[in-house]
């Protein structure tokens, strides 16, 4: 029970790496408070989690307005703040001469700005508390780049460094901020921005997606929530301003020597 006694909000918590963050967080004991644009899957999925141990809480993170909602929630259903999980994000994509403005800023509002309302409004109670966790997920894009992504990219390492300056600055007040990266991930959003590759290539596109991917495989949701529930929690008391990885071991992989590996050769054969 790493996270008894703790109350945590959530955002983007309906469904993907989300959800599977909420479902562990009240298997390790927490009390958490989940956010979505998405009313009816919230309400499903605090159904399928402990009687009195989860509440839902519709809103957009890129609304101020929600966003101090959601925080007065939790503080109201579990009488404080311990933990913040900016999770709510979106991928669309599109290159830097053909994506859609409106469309650029949409995705810079909802991965770097929500983060930012949501930091805003709940850092304040943290301070009245004595401390608090934060933990943003962002992705192994925020330090690669992918073809094609330039706003989620951007975002994501926007994001990155938004954590670690929450974590400058309000580390003296006993707040930590740290950011858990994952890489290929089985979700719902990625499966359906990789239907029309696989539709394309006639097969899985994870095959092509993962395939220079130490571990050969995407991860599923679960596989990310032990580190977020860690980072969360007193066991990782002095980690503050920290990156971790949860990508199978992409981010070690060169671009050159899996093109090498590709071509059936050792480097320097």
């Amino acid at each position: 029970m790493r996270l008894d006694g703790k109350v945590a909000l959530i955002t983007g918590g309906a469904r993907g790496i989300g959800a599977a963050i909420a479902k562990r967080f009240v298997d390790d004991g927490a009390k958490i408070v989940i956010s979505d644009i998405q009313a009816d899957l919230l309400d499903e999925g605090v159904k399928n989690l402990k009687s009195g141990m989860a509440m839902a809480c519709p809103g957009d993170v890129t609304k101020w307005e929600d966003v101090q909602k959601m925080v007065d929630a939790t503080v109201s259903f579990g009488g404080k703040i311990d933990i913040l999980v900016n999770n709510a994000g979106i991928d669309p994509g599109g290159s830097i001469v053909d994506i859609d403005i409106a469309l650029w800023k949409k995705i810079l509002d909802v991965n770097l700005n929500g983060p930012f309302y949501c930091m805003r409004a709940a850092i304040p109670h943290m301070i009245k508390q004595g401390g608090g966790s934060i933990v943003s997920i962002a992705s192994l894009a925020g330090v690669r780049c992918l073809p094609s992504m330039p706003a989620y990219c951007s975002s994501k390492g926007g994001l990155m460094q938004l954590a670690r300056q929450a974590a400058l600055e309000y580390g003296p007040k006993g707040i930590r901020s740290n950011i858990v990266a994952p890489g290929a991930t089985r979700t719902e959003m990625l499966v359906n921005a990789m239907a029309g590759l696989s539709k394309v290539i006639q097969k899985d596109a994870f095959e092509v997606l993962t395939g220079d991917v130490p571990l050969r495989r995407a991860a599923t949701p679960d596989e990310i929530t032990g580190a977020v529930s860690f980072l969360a929690s007193d066991d990782a008391s002095f980690i503050n301003g920290a990156f971790l990885l949860v990508d199978g071991g992409a981010a070690i992989v060169d671009v050159s020597g899996a093109a090498v590996a590709k071509a059936g050769a050792g480097w320097g054969v």
